[in-house]
């Protein structure tokens, strides 16, 4: 019954509005530091969640109900989306999107595809061809955010299939990379629930990405986490340990977290971080440079609403020293009129958030003449 339950609550909290927003969002909710201000990009954009930036400036879109992948241009460079074409239609959760020598890569539960010389043909796009259709079927946690690492391989998490189980299949509960042309799979890292979004430090190379923690361990517990991945073959702990030290109730047992990678940065319990970069851009002052932002889902079960902001860790070497709040504001009166779902620095250093509740992209901004000293 309990499980019946969550599934029902899961279901219930994700209906909303899946088309086009038509009233105004309120963005004069968002708090945001002094000197940023954040505006419409894009909107008719239902469920949009993963984002990918090709050279030319198209932005790619992926979706999971609404099974779309979009395509949206800012045609006349005025920093507002003018154009939104879908260029592709009922697939199976297409979360992830990548870009990479004139293709997109589109990841669905099961397989990634790639369409070719995707820019030329938005208004009729290809058909596509599956690169690799070596992954398992199963939705739970199974949308995936895929992104080409600094080795020119593309990365594709397969999430545990569970809110906590342990299997044999090697494939879950890791991530996994592979060759452009879907060739050569492998493991990367083991031990994570649910990778929900990465990125490499531009120092070091390293890759951090943020993990779902497992849901009824408690009020407060266990806590999301940020993690640092540098080397291949690394354990993260699941679904024996949950954060730096929890022991999980059926699979974990007094002192094994410590034969585990640990996280970086114990975040929010249950606020579901999902996007992260790195912010490589020169817009914003020093101080948020090459720190990461993540965006906050938001939780589903929670008593008290959590997340449903944008959060900056602040990364200093290997470490990550700190946790703050960057941007809030979607969550009001304890009821979400927004979701956001990933981050995207923009050429200019402008940063770009999804929202997949709203249907919308925002771009945030700094303007030096409006900060106050």
């Amino acid at each position: 019954m309990r499980a019946l339950a969550t599934i029902l609550g899961f279901l219930v909290f994700l209906a909303g509005p899946l088309g086009a927003a038509t009233k105004p969002l309120p963005l004069d909710s968002i708090q945001l530091p002094p000197g940023f201000k954040i505006r419409l990009y894009a909107k008719d954009v239902p469920g949009a969640r993963t984002m990918a930036l090709s050279p030319e400036g198209t932005l790619f879109i992926g979706t999971r109900e609404q099974g779309n992948v979009y395509a949206v241009m800012d045609q006349d460079k005025d920093n507002v989306a003018d154009q939104v074409w879908t260029v592709a239609r009922k697939l199976f959760a297409p979360n992830g999107v990548a870009f990479r020598d004139g293709a997109l890569y589109v990841a669905e539960v099961h397989r990634v595809l790639r369409f070719d010389g995707i820019e030329k043909r938005l208004k009729k796009p290809p058909k596509p061809v599956v690169v690799n259709a070596a992954f398992p079927k199963t939705r739970y946690h199974g949308s995936k955010l895929i992104r080409f690492g600094p080795d020119g391989l593309l990365y594709v998490p397969v999430g545990a299939p569970c809110n906590a189980c342990k299997k044999k299949d090697p494939r879950f509960a890791g991530l996994l990379r592979m060759r452009p042309d879907g060739s050569g799979l492998e493991v990367f890292a083991s031990g994570i629930r649910n990778a929900a979004g990465f990125d490499w430090q531009p120092e070091t190379g390293a890759l951090w990405f943020t993990d779902n923690g497992r849901d009824w361990l408690g009020k407060s517990l266990p806590p999301d986490e940020l993690n640092r991945a540098p080397d291949k073959g690394l354990h993260f702990g699941f679904p024996h340990c949950h954060g730096k030290d929890i022991d999980d109730p059926k699979f974990g047992k007094k002192g094994l977290c410590g034969q585990y990678v640990p996280p970086a940065l114990e975040l929010g319990p249950n606020v579901e971080a999902l996007g992260m970069r790195f912010y490589t851009g020169t817009m914003f002052p020093e101080r948020y440079r090459r720190q990461i932002f993540i965006a906050e889902h938001g939780s589903w079960n929670n008593s008290a609403p959590a997340g449903y902001r944008i959060m900056l860790a602040r990364v200093e070497g290997n470490r990550a020293t700190a946790y703050e709040t960057f941007a809030q504001g979607w969550l009001r009166a304890k009821k979400p009129w927004g979701r956001p779902a990933d981050v995207l620095v923009m050429p200019d250093g402008a940063l770009l958030v999804s929202d997949d509740k709203a249907g919308a992209v925002y771009r945030i901004d700094y303007e030096k003449e409006s900060a106050q000293p």
